[in-house]
This record gives C-alpha cells, structure tokens and sequence, in this order.
C-alpha cells in the first residue's frame, strides 16, 4: 500500500521540479527579450532624430539663398549686367 503513495510523490516532485526549470527559463528569456526591446527603442530614437535632421536639411537645400549660392559656386554662374539683358516680346496673334 505505500508503493502507489511513493510513486505519486515522485511523480508531483518531477512536475514541481520541471515547472521550477520552466520559470526560471521563461523569466530568463523574458530579461533577454526586454533587453533587446530597449536596444530597439533607443535605435528607433536614433532614427527618428535623424530623420529629423534630414528633414530640416531638406528644407535648407531647396530654399533660394543655397540654389544661389551653389549657383555661384559650382557653375560658376553670375546674375546678368544691364546690358546682357535682352527681352524678346511675344506676337500676339
């Protein structure tokens, strides 16, 4: 009569024990997981503050003062003199 008794004691102790080892496991790999979400937020803030930059630098390159002076600078272009001018009117017909 006490050998049935003996094995369901076994039996619970074996269940007690592998749910012990699978919380410790799935608490483990839970910090792991947190982790790695945090080094994804701070990624995620990075690029967001790039984009952010991009942006602002997008901005800049299309407003007159730099198509001017990249104007000046890299085509070498200048505004024309009075008398390089010439308007050339259109027939209405």
């Amino acid at each position: 009569m006490k050998r049935p008794h003996l094995w369901v004691l076994v039996v619970l102790a074996m269940v007690v024990l592998v749910s012990a080892i699978a919380v410790v496991h799935t608490k483990y790999r839970s910090r792991v997981l947190f982790v790695q979400l945090k080094g994804l937020d701070e990624q995620v803030d990075e690029v967001d503050i790039e984009w952010e930059r991009l942006l602002i630098e997008h901005g800049a390159w299309g407003t007159p003062a730099h198509i001017e002076t990249s104007a000046r600078k890299k085509l070498g272009m200048r505004m024309p003199r009075a008398d390089e001018v010439i308007i050339i009117k259109g027939t209405s017909d």
